[in-house]
């Protein structure tokens, strides 16, 4: 399995080969979940050791899991939304409380190995829902510098399922194949957007905007544009890890590790597009 930008699929446990530890052997449906989610270029993953009572996963398990963290993911910020939008004193603790704790269960899923655990999955998916609810609110609510206007956060939402199914498309039809070099190249940039949106925060502590990265200028333009063109890539990894774990046949339950590393890559493009379409909107 290639090595993904997405610390949710890179850090399965692997044992020798190409399989997983504790899940194994190849039943019938494998060939088929490769047609409708794989690309014929690769060798076949050695299969994971199910027991009597499961079963391989296939694409559907990992449609319908991440639908459901999704929605998880929405009814949170709907409700995040609407409270700030009651009592503006909640946005903050919203926000920092909420990012806060999807970061903690992230961290927790992937050094603990717990990313197809379903209760640490959907606890990640309203913890983040509460803070892009609250964000949301604060990126179009003038009192708090926003730029007006509730139809941003549709924009944003458009172009984060838009950007999200085009790559599927472009990973279906081999456009763009999944190699090595193209891995360690999306990796690569995707340690230098974290270490250079450190360091303007760091920056920002002592000059005023930072190095720029985030304060709506030409650069700060140029930088959104650069972590979304990143996080559009990542999915092309997501997508191969997944479509690995289905060929390898892992059990049903490895489809909430899935459904948690696309969560984690579409929370953050949405964040950038939202960000920048507030540039562009901003007067």
């Amino acid at each position: 399995m290639r090595t993904t930008s997405n610390p949710v699929f890179r850090n399965l446990p692997k044992q020798e080969g190409n399989g997983y530890a504790s899940f194994g052997s190849a039943t019938a449906g494998a060939s088929q979940a490769t047609q409708q989610f794989g690309q014929p270029q690769y060798a076949p993953a050695e299969p994971y050791q199910t027991g009597p009572t499961s079963r391989a996963m296939t694409i559907d398990d990992v449609v319908t899991k991440t639908g459901i963290t999704l929605g998880m993911l929405t009814i949170s910020a709907l409700v995040s939304y609407f409270l700030v939008n009651n009592n503006a004193d909640l946005a903050a603790p919203l926000v920092i409380g909420g990012g806060l704790v999807g970061l903690v269960l992230v961290l927790v899923a992937t050094f603990g190995r717990k990313m197809d655990n379903p209760a640490i999955v959907l606890a990640y998916a309203v913890a983040e829902g509460l803070f892009l609810g609250a964000l949301s609110f604060m990126f179009t609510d003038i009192q708090f510098g926003g730029v007006g206007g509730s139809a941003l956060i549709a924009q944003a939402v458009l172009g984060t399922f838009g950007v999200f199914f085009g790559m599927l498309v472009v990973y279906k039809t081999g456009a763009i194949r999944v190699t090595p070099r193209l891995t360690r190249m999306i990796i690569g940039a995707l340690i230098g957007v974290v270490v250079l949106a450190l360091g303007n925060l760091v920056a920002s502590f002592f000059v005023d905007g930072g190095l720029g990265l985030r304060d709506g200028g030409t650069l700060a333009i140029i930088f959104s544009l650069v972590c979304i063109g990143i996080a559009a890539f990542s999915f092309l990894l997501d997508f191969d890890a997944a479509d690995q774990l289905i060929r390898a046949q892992a059990p049903e339950k490895a489809a909430w590790g899935v459904a948690f590393g696309l969560t984690v890559t579409l929370v953050w493009l949405y964040v950038e597009i939202l960000r920048l379409l507030s540039y562009f909107n901003n007067d």
